[in-house]
């Protein structure tokens, strides 16, 4: 595991610590370093090449850790014609349709939930670790320039020199890479958005005031998703892959993961099912997430842009951050283009972070409806027996109001 270490020489500089002596030009150049390996920073890569921009993309983890680590599993209908449009679907889409439908546990009665836009929805059942891997091989393979074990600072993000990104490899060797545009796509804790002054940025976030506690385990799902509304809480499972399933259930924050034996994880989940568990895999992981919605603005500061989870965060239960992270992509990669080929032309690159918040924003305001939704109308004590009731109704028109399943539909399904 290697750690980026980074702190405050100036508000325009970021250094890498330790005592390995750094140089004062540049090794080499190219028009965007992309900081990050995830989905925006893959996606965001392709789409340059395809275009013939230069890019070089500087991941913090190995290859492995980024081709296996766990993640959402279903890629959206605006995605799949986003890559469709690329033409790169066939490439790096794979698994099924997603059926268009959510599987609920209502009191121990199950409801699924059509969709009334079935029609048009074109979604895929894609694991996010395959997505990221079919990435990965697309790009390396049509000769993109990917290194992986790289701890960046970065320099240089305002003002009239071009931008610099130092790296440390994992040999221990430092180089410096010059370029245009530096793309921040490593997420909520990464170098990119710590290399902005504080004043220069705006958070905005909202706590929901209760926590999943998350288990990976070894048990395939019976469904793509299921989810309960139970009194005690609300419970979910999501495939994660053929023989992997994602558990969730909803707890207080300060709840403790050591108090979570793996028979009182399969006893609780039972009984919010309101059915038996049945297969009881090997519980591989457990871990505590609150759950809360963040955005940050503007999404970029000099010559520095921030994409997917660097610049914003959903509650997992809305299934949105992979969509917002491959619309992030889209929308700066169109926009280099342009700059690229129309004689400099920066407008887009001007109104990225414009673009992206009126995308972000309305996606925010799905998410929390949606979360506060499921979760109150389980378990009323985090808001009270008077807003379980109204999210009960809100669910109960769902399944009954056509034009209320509509526009539901379209944002589940990414056709909003």
């Amino acid at each position: 595991m290697h750690t980026v270490v980074v702190f405050p020489i100036s508000g325009n500089c970021h250094h890498l610590s330790g005592s390995v002596p750094i140089m004062s030009e540049a090794d080499e150049n190219t028009t965007v370093v992309i900081i990050g390996a995830g989905v925006s920073g893959l996606t965001l890569g392709n789409f340059l090449l395809r275009s013939g921009i230069d890019c070089i993309i500087l991941e913090r983890r190995d290859r492995e850790y980024v081709e296996q680590r766990q993640r959402a599993g279903v890629v959206d209908s605006r995605a799949v014609r986003m890559f469709r449009a690329w033409g790169m679907e066939e490439r790096v889409i794979g698994g099924d349709p997603v059926a268009p439908a959510l599987n609920f546990r209502i009191d121990g009665e199950t409801r699924p939930l059509a969709f009334v836009s079935a029609d048009q929805a074109d979604g895929r059942f894609c694991p996010q670790q395959v997505l990221v891997r079919n990435l990965i091989d697309v790009f390396v393979s049509d000769g993109g320039d990917l290194r992986f074990d790289a701890e960046v600072s970065l320099e240089n993000i305002v003002g009239d020199e071009h931008p610099l990104v130092r790296y440390r490899g994992g040999d221990g060797s430092i180089r410096a890479v010059s370029c245009e545009f530096i793309a921040g796509c490593d997420g909520d804790r990464g170098a990119s958005r710590a290399a902005i002054p504080s004043e220069s940025l705006t958070r905005y976030s909202h706590e929901y005031g209760y926590a999943w506690l998350t288990i990976l385990a070894e048990v395939p799902a019976d469904h793509q998703s299921m989810m309960a509304l139970h009194p005690r809480g609300f419970a979910g499972q999501f495939a994660r892959g053929p023989h992997a399933s994602r558990f969730y259930l909803q707890c207080p924050l300060d709840t403790a993961i050591s108090e979570w034996t793996d028979e009182r994880i399969w006893a609780e989940l039972e009984t919010r099912f309101g059915e038996p568990v049945k297969n009881r895999g090997r519980i591989a992981n457990t871990q505590l997430v609150p759950l809360r919605s963040v955005v940050y603005s503007p999404m970029n500061y000099g010559r520095l842009y921030l994409l997917g989870d660097a610049a914003h965060i959903v509650p997992p239960m809305s299934a949105k951050g992979m969509h917002l992270a491959l619309h992030d992509a889209e929308v700066f990669a169109s926009a280099v283009i342009h700059y690229q080929t129309n004689d400099h032309d920066s407008s887009l690159l001007d109104s990225y972070s414009s673009t992206c918040l009126r995308h972000i924003w309305n996606y925010q305001a799905f998410a929390a409806w949606w979360t506060e939704l499921v979760h109150n109308a389980g378990d009323p004590s985090y808001q009270g027996e008077f807003r379980r009731q109204t999210a009960r109704a809100d669910l109960e028109r769902l399944f009954e109001s056509g034009a209320a399943n509509r526009l539901f539909s379209e944002f589940i399904t990414g056709l909003n």
